[in-house]
């Protein structure tokens, strides 16, 4: 975001643009109290109250701003992401009301990736008042966690390695006054047998590794979040293709949604027990690649069968989710890049949620609903846990049929969370092919926000 300011501050009264919303419908009536110079100038500009418009408009020595939006009473985070991303620097305010959730939308239309490439032509932040002080912070955090997935999954490969997620777990740890405890290369094969395997062969450069990080009152509900950290994916030796391997940077963008989650947690004083964890590999092709064919060991004991290198993102969330269990967490939620198929599905915009329990995955589809972040369910239908059978180890990695990829993949998951815990499941794209207001192309948050929400509706503050 804009030079780290602080893109919502608090109305104090100081100078500041108008802003007026208004739609389509009542855009006519509105307009009647313009002058005529001031409605010929938004004619000039074809503004006629259509969503995501915006129009400038002269007054006097000075000018306001007009924006299209749906509902001007029922704004959503988006509704003036436009404005954002369209007017000069500058301070504003939202001439009739407050702009409520369009807080959200307002900071993260502002957001570019510059850590290679400075902008053409750099503009100053636009700052957004509001009287309601008290949603300030809260509004701050919620984009900076969502930028934060932006950056981390924008990042190239080389640059966000292992090692890079770990330093974001270090700096975590740090500011928060959390506990980090890190496995890496051949450590990993007595606790992590499967991070280990599919790992190893980027040792050299990338080595794999799992972060844990603790914080909270032991005291408090203990609640796990876990994130496939594959920090690219060639698909081992079932390679992928060009294009296929083209985005795969952006395959530890469950990391990225575990650690901003993680960082909100913290941040708020949750009254929970937390426990990161975020297994991070390189699924590279060497010598030391495993194979299909393959069975190998996990944490749990489980044998598995390896049906396609290129399912390996299971794999490392399997030793990290049996991890997780170990502290008989009363909820585990982890984020994964996990399938194509989920995407075939739902496109980039609805992550698939998959979990145990109904009321939890009741209360995550709600919150994202009130906060513009809306999962969808999938289910984890029995009947097809046959597809994962394997006729010499206790279960194969991947199914032999092009039938319910996503599903059968939450299936897999589900072997290694304990017994009877609660546990939900994103299958998350982590990228916006094509951008929308305050949603740029690029690595992008989904379900980040549904999660957060669902969180603090459960684990009130005392």
């Amino acid at each position: 975001m804009a030079d780290k300011t602080d893109l919502v501050q608090a109305d104090r009264g100081q100078d500041a643009i108008p802003i007026h919303l208004v739609n389509k419908d009542g855009f006519g009536s509105w307009a009647k109290s313009l002058s005529s110079g001031q409605r010929a100038a938004l004619e000039a500009q074809k503004f006629d109250g259509s969503g995501y418009q915006v129009g400038i408009v002269p007054d006097g020595d000075g000018w306001f701003a007009v924006g299209g939006v749906a509902d001007p009473d029922d704004l959503s985070s988006w509704c003036m992401a436009k404005l954002a991303e369209a007017l000069p620097a500058g301070t504003f305010r939202r001439a009739e009301g407050e702009p409520g959730p369009a807080l959200h939308g307002w900071q993260t239309a502002q957001y570019s990736f510059t850590r290679y490439k400075k902008p053409d032509k750099p503009t100053g932040p636009r700052i957004l008042l509001t009287k309601e002080a008290r949603k300030i912070d809260a509004a701050l955090n919620e984009a900076r966690a969502v930028c934060l997935v932006r950056d981390l999954v924008n990042t190239p490969a080389e640059d966000m390695g292992p090692a890079a997620l770990e330093e974001q777990c270090e700096r975590l740890a740090k500011e928060h006054g959390g506990t980090l405890s890190v496995t890496r290369g051949d450590q990993l094969e007595q606790g992590y047998p499967m991070v280990h395997a599919v790992g190893r062969a980027a040792t050299r450069h990338h080595a794999p590794r799992i972060m844990h990080l603790t914080w909270g009152k032991e005291s408090d509900p203990v609640i796990a979040v876990v994130g496939k950290g594959v920090c690219f994916d060639s698909g081992g030796l079932d390679v992928k293709s060009s294009s296929g391997m083209l985005l795969m940077k952006k395959d530890m963008g469950g990391a990225a949604h575990a650690i901003a989650l993680a960082g909100l947690i913290m941040g708020a004083k949750l009254p929970v027990r937390l426990h990161l964890l975020v297994p991070a590999v390189e699924n590279a092709i060497s010598g030391d690649s495993f194979r299909p064919g393959d069975v190998l060991k996990s944490r749990k004991g489980l044998t598995v069968e390896i049906g396609n290198t290129d399912a390996e993102g299971r794999l490392i969330l399997g030793d990290a989710l049996t991890r997780a269990s170990e502290e008989n967490p009363e909820l585990i939620l982890d984020f994964a890049t996990l399938t194509g198929a989920a995407r075939v599905a739902l496109g980039p915009d609805f992550p698939a949620l998959m979990a145990r329990k109904d009321a939890t995955a009741d209360a995550l589809i709600e919150a994202g609903k009130a906060h513009d972040d809306q999962p969808w369910r999938l289910p984890l239908p029995e009947a097809y846990a046959e597809w994962l059978h394997s006729d010499i180890a206790d279960t194969n990695n991947a199914h032999g049929n092009a039938f319910a990829g996503a599903s059968v993949a939450g299936l897999f998951l589900d072997k290694f969370v304990g017994d009877g815990i609660d546990w939900a499941h994103f299958d998350t794209f982590a990228w916006r092919p094509a951008a929308k207001p305050g949603r740029p192309k690029g690595g992008d948050a989904y379900g980040l926000r549904a999660a957060w929400h669902m969180l603090q509706n459960r684990f009130k503050a005392a």
